[in-house]
């Protein structure tokens, strides 16, 4: 399938600004796009782009003072096939994990493991390493939070999501990310786009959307607690420890979001998924 892609993003700013953004999709899709991923700024301002530790492409531009638009429009090839869970694959000892995956076992400033280590282990403890402790913390996680833009909280960690049981898809992944490593299971936050392509069409207005990936059988796996359930035309823009690495938009100074909107469809499907402006909701 082809799914078209894309956002238009505004910021309104008092001084000039420097700005980081994550808005390209990563590397490993690049060879899948049928038509350009280019971010456009208007007014013009010169950009440049370069790749952080976890090969994200990130995009560094001064904002100058007023309003400054970020679009991009594109589209994408896609397999069109379901997420694929890891049921029955292998959990790995600690001491058998690679050098770079073990990091993916540690706290971070969203994943608070030392709050939420005796909880994990008093909740998760009674279940077989591998897909069946998976699987607990992904239902759990799930049930535990009800979602809503209006619980969004940019400094949310996963202790706080537990404790408000409120949130939105970052806080869903944060706490999911969190339990598995506290059980030793290696997950990394993953952000990008997630239409409603394949699933009836979900009446709250489009994000961008989190998720994480496990790291079981030597390789890594996309799961979704959110959501709980395999989804197709997922794109993803960046990974890291949480949304830190993550964010869409970092900014080095006061940068105030004026607007937001976000469109994924599948190409022959006249249905727009499309986002209201909602501030806080990035996910």
């Amino acid at each position: 399938m082809i799914i078209r892609a894309g956002y238009s993003i505004s910021f309104s700013c008092t001084a000039p600004t420097p700005m980081l953004l994550l808005l390209h999709i990563r590397p490993e899709r690049q060879g899948d796009l049928a038509t350009p991923d280019i971010l456009t700024v208007s007014p013009y301002v010169p950009v440049r782009t370069y790749y952080d530790r976890f090969n994200n492409c990130c995009t560094r531009l001064l904002l100058p003072p007023g309003q400054t638009n970020l679009s991009a429009d594109f589209s994408i090839y896609d397999s069109g096939v379901a997420d694929q869970l890891p049921i029955g694959l292998y959990q790995h000892p600690v001491e058998e994990l690679p050098d770079d995956v073990l990091m993916f076992l540690l706290g971070s400033r969203y994943c608070d493991t030392q709050r939420l280590m005796a909880i994990a282990w008093d909740l998760f403890g009674q279940y077989a390493p591998g897909w069946p402790r998976l699987e607990a913390i992904l239902n759990y996680t799930h049930e535990r939070i009800s979602f809503g833009y209006g619980f969004a909280r940019n400094d949310r960690t996963a202790f706080e999501a537990y404790e408000e049981r409120v949130g939105v898809c970052r806080d869903y992944a944060h706490l999911a990310v969190t339990f598995c490593r506290c059980m030793n299971i290696p997950a990394r936050y993953c952000t990008g786009y997630l239409g409603d392509i394949g699933v009836p069409l979900d009446p709250n207005p489009m994000d961008f959307s989190a998720w994480f990936e496990v790291y079981l059988d030597g390789s890594w796996h996309t799961v979704d607690a959110r959501h709980n359930r395999p989804r197709i035309g997922r794109i993803l823009m960046a990974r890291g420890m949480d949304a830190t690495d993550a964010a869409i938009s970092t900014a080095f100074g006061f940068a105030q979001l004026v607007a937001f909107q976000v469109t994924t469809l599948e190409v022959g499907d006249q249905r727009p998924y499309q986002s209201s402006f909602n501030a806080a909701s990035t996910a």
